[in-house]
């Protein structure tokens, strides 16, 4: 395995609120040292939805010898305005690229379930729920691959011509891209139980197509039986309707740092098995979902959280006393996993 990563968030942004509201540069470079040198990567996918933050992020990663993986996440975006958001980043990526950092440039991340204009319905539960629902689903599934396609080769040519490097996207298995667009092909791959019997086999069929290929988000949450749920698991988390904001968890779980750990370790195992290019786990860490061991159990919602740290609200770790997280199990696991 070449590039042995994770994803860094620096913010996802949706309908003009921020995920992640404090954004500052000592600690974006303190945290990417310690994903650099404690964690053993030499990658890391930059992930969010302001350009300014992703550049200063990537900026960072960079001078720490990090390859960047710049990764425009659009929320909620129709094509037109995700072309204008990917586009301008491919301009910021550039920009590194030829001042000597090591940049792959991402075209967005799961964008036809995540954005508007692909799949009928006003939000991502939304889109989901119809996509399942639909009677005749393998043939709207391939009418939004040939739409999709489209929009990938105008998006890739848009690319092309602002950014010097290599260029993949980050999908879903059924959205089936046009992989000959690409350098990488690259695909989120999180195991669950539906799966769990056949994921290394089509982590073999991956990398038999003949390109390298990436493994960009796989994990689990930390609560019990999450890894049976897979990208699922964070689905027992109630919402804010307007913001997306995350409130609580629908009912009572239990949380197990040590299945997420074992998780991580597996799945791992299975990538560098089959001759993966790179991984990325998914992801360090998610700071609106903090963990809250005291009062309400349905309060704590880094149990929903795939995040290899906790969040610490208003208190400070003790692993690293100058940051406001602790780490998981998982933290160690995926040390452990890269030092190898």
């Amino acid at each position: 395995m070449r590039a042995k990563g994770i994803a860094y968030d620096t913010g996802f942004s949706y309908k003009g609120s921020v995920s992640k509201e404090c954004f500052e540069l000592e600690v974006v470079a303190r945290e990417l040292a310690i994903i650099c040198d404690d964690l053993h990567c030499n990658a890391v996918q930059i992930v969010g939805g302001d350009p300014s933050r992703l550049e200063a992020a990537a900026q960072a990663a960079a001078e720490l010898g990090l390859e960047v993986w710049f990764s425009p996440y659009p929320l909620e975006l129709t094509p037109a305005e995700i072309l204008s958001l990917i586009n301008e980043c491919a301009v910021r990526a550039e920009r590194l690229r030829k001042a000597g950092a090591a940049v792959v440039f991402v075209a967005g991340v799961e964008l036809t379930i995540m954005n508007r204009g692909f799949f009928p319905g006003d939000s991502q539960p939304e889109r989901l729920a119809r996509l399942l629902g639909e009677p005749d689903r393998q043939r709207r599934l391939n009418e939004v691959r040939e739409q999709f396609n489209e929009f990938l080769a105008h998006a890739v040519k848009d690319i092309r011509a602002r950014f010097g490097g290599r260029i993949t996207y980050a999908s879903i298995p059924f959205e089936q891209p046009d992989w000959d667009l690409f350098d990488i092909v690259a695909v989120e791959l999180i195991r669950n139980a539906e799966v769990a019997n056949r994921y290394r086999s089509g982590v073999r069929s991956l990398v038999a197509g003949g390109k390298p290929v990436a493994i960009t988000g796989f994990g689990a949450s930390t609560f019990a039986g999450a890894a049976e749920r897979g990208a699922r698991g964070m689905e027992i988390v109630e919402y804010d309707e307007a913001t997306q904001t995350p409130l609580r968890l629908d009912g009572d779980y239990i949380r197990d740092e040590a299945a997420q750990a074992e998780d991580l370790r597996e799945v791992h195992g299975i990538l560098e098995d089959e001759g993966v290019d790179g991984a990325f786990i998914w992801l360090f860490e998610l700071g609106n979902f903090p963990h809250r061991p005291d009062g309400d159990p349905r309060d704590d919602l880094d149990l929903a959280s795939p995040a290899i740290v906790k969040t610490l609200e208003g208190l400070h770790g003790h692993t690293y006393p100058d940051m406001t997280w602790e780490p998981k199990e998982a933290f160690a696991a995926v040390a452990a996993c890269y030092q190898r």
